[in-house]
């Protein structure tokens, strides 16, 4: 059973920088790709950043330039390396994983609340 566990959120003021770690367990599907999504107070939840196997990546515009995603492979970790973070950055983050046979997994953690003071 997957297993997602996110952590690394916190308060901190508008321009600064946050580290959000994900540990992902149970897959017995190969982890084609990882990414992280956020939730923000009264709105649908959406993607953020992803990164293949190989390291491809794909950014949401607004983060491009300011966000950068890693990943540990051999340990199935995912990074999200956040900077001159804004308030509208607020939202609870969400790893997820993507196997290119099953799509996005149906499990998601907990998630890290991050929040961001103007």
């Amino acid at each position: 059973q997957v297993q997602l566990v996110e952590s690394g959120g916190g308060l901190v003021q508008a321009g600064g920088s946050l580290r959000l770690s994900c540990a992902a367990s149970g897959a017995d599907f190969s982890i084609d790709v990882m990414g992280w999504f956020r939730q923000a107070p009264g709105k649908e939840r959406e993607m953020v950043a992803n990164i293949g196997d190989r390291g491809t990546t794909y950014y949401l515009e607004s983060v491009k330039a300011r966000f950068t995603i890693s990943r540990d492979n051999a340990k199935n970790m995912v990074y999200l390396q956040m900077s001159s973070l804004t308030p509208e950055d607020t939202g609870v983050y969400y790893c997820s994983i993507f196997n290119k046979i099953l799509g996005w997994s149906p499990t998601w953690g907990q998630g890290t609340q991050v929040t961001v003071s103007s």
